[in-house]
């Protein structure tokens, strides 16, 4: 009976409302990425409909859209310097200008080029963003939590992804514009009174700014004393400051930072992007009389929950188990899309089935948020070698925009070669490789400190 009590005082010292205060202060930046990414769908009808001020042409307009990843990509690049040297916690408060300054530049513009300065501005933000949240919640959160708490991001980022496909049912461009610059101010405010993560700290030096940071994150019952230990004792944290990225070559990094990128492209090599994109043609498809609007903000809606459920399960069950649903019901949706639009080309009857479609988007969405979507970021900043943390996370946030560019780019042009039905069958087959990939080369991290992880992964030695 009495080691039963204990093991429940254990398990309560893992979680604690200071993480819990941690997780959702750094994540409101993630909401702000969401509002973000989402702005373009409800916002380019109003700026070329009555509500514009200046004419758009519809290159301007792909390039509104379009110009956000790449400027994601230099942020994510620029942000592996900024978090080695002016530390995770301040990286997170640099987003804030960016962000401000490109909602003001939209909100106020009168000529397209304000609105393009805009999203560039909007773009190094959320490059900054996806690299710096899984790397600080990664070093701050109790291994126990980490999962669930790590998936703050992806929730909230879920969630001003559904704010804005809701607001932008009623408010303007400019206004929402305005919307989004408002939002900013909740995470500056509460991202203030967060501490820089122990294992930073330890990288300069400062042990008992550590010590305190620990202390404070994990509670004041918590014994902190054997963790610190661990820490102090990590030689890779020494080495964090003086990190380069040279030395993600050498042969001990080289496999967590190719499961780090792998997850990456098969994120992306899913068609997520374009799936999204692609909603509103299946749902006229279909023969729907949803409004494109009332549409988007169901994908939303499906894309929210999804997360939440991965939240609440994340910590039980599993990376590897999620990644395994998630990439099952990917591949059954985008062959059951693939079928359909080949029938459709081929000119089969399908009017008893107008709704196939529908409920495969709904599933494949679903399925990507559950696992793809938001696990490899959470794994990225927990298989990441201490001593190349910052750089790796860097390129494979990069590369993980570079993918996203490249894969919404070329969808049209594959539209054009091999049909609808052609890419989506690219998509499915992608899937089944990265299956493949999760099942061979992704390592579970339920559970582990950083320092097991990084143990199990390279060897323990240079």
């Amino acid at each position: 009976m009495p080691p039963k009590e204990n093991a429940k005082e254990e398990n309560s010292n893992y979680f604690t409302w200071t993480q819990l205060l941690v997780a959702v202060s750094v994540s409101l930046c993630s909401f702000c990425t969401g509002f973000c990414g989402a702005y373009t769908s409800p916002a380019l009808p109003s700026m070329k409909g009555d509500d514009g001020k200046f004419s758009i042409t519809s290159q301007e307009e792909s390039w509104v859209g379009g110009l956000m990843p790449l400027a994601c990509l230099v942020g994510g690049i620029l942000g592996g310097l900024l978090i080695m040297y002016i530390g995770r916690k301040w990286t997170i408060m640099i987003t804030a200008p960016p962000f401000i300054i490109g909602w003001l530049l939209i909100g106020f513009a009168t000529a397209i080029g304000m609105v393009l300065a805009g999203r560039v501005f909007c773009g190094l933000a959320v490059g900054l963003a996806t690299l710096v949240l899984p790397v600080y919640l990664g070093e701050t959160l109790h291994p126990n939590v980490r999962g669930t708490l790590g998936l703050m991001p992806t929730l909230l980022g879920n969630g001003g992804l559904l704010l804005c496909y809701a607001f932008g049912s009623f408010l303007n461009w400019y206004l929402l514009a305005f919307a989004g610059a408002i939002f900013c101010i909740p995470f500056i405010i509460l991202t203030l009174f967060v501490p820089e993560t122990p294992r930073y700290l330890l990288s300069r030096g400062k042990t008992e700014k550590a010590q305190k940071s620990l202390a404070w994150l994990r509670g004041k019952t918590g014994d902190v004393d054997a963790e610190m230990k661990e820490l102090a004792s990590t030689q890779g944290e020494t080495a964090n400051a003086k990190s380069t990225y040279g030395d993600m070559f050498k042969k001990r990094n080289r496999k967590p930072i190719l499961i780090s990128l792998g997850l990456m492209l098969f994120q992306q090599m899913s068609g997520i992007n374009v799936v999204i994109f692609y909603t509103h043609q299946i749902f006229l498809d279909a023969g729907s009389t949803i409004k494109p609007a009332i549409a988007t903000v169901i994908v939303g809606v499906v894309n929210f929950v999804a997360t939440l459920i991965a939240t609440a399960v994340i910590d039980r069950v599993g990376r590897k188990v999620l990644l395994y649903i998630s990439d099952t019901t990917m591949i059954i949706t985008l062959f059951t899309l693939a079928i359909f639009f080949f029938g459709k080309h081929k000119d089969w009857d399908l009017s008893g089935v107008g709704w196939l479609p529908l409920v495969a988007a709904g599933f494949y969405v679903l399925g990507f948020s559950v696992g793809f979507g938001p696990i490899p970021w959470l794994m990225m900043g927990e298989i990441m070698p201490a001593s190349v943390r910052a750089p790796a996370a860097s390129v494979a946030t990069a590369f993980n925009w570079l993918c996203t560019f490249i894969v919404t780019k070329t969808y049209m042009d594959m539209i054009s070669l091999i049909n609808s039905y052609g890419a989506f069958s690219v998509y499915c087959v992608c899937c089944i490789i990265g299956m493949l990939f999760v099942i061979f080369f992704v390592p579970e991290t339920k559970g582990k400190s950083l320092e097991q992880i990084e143990a199990e992964l390279t060897g323990g030695k240079e």
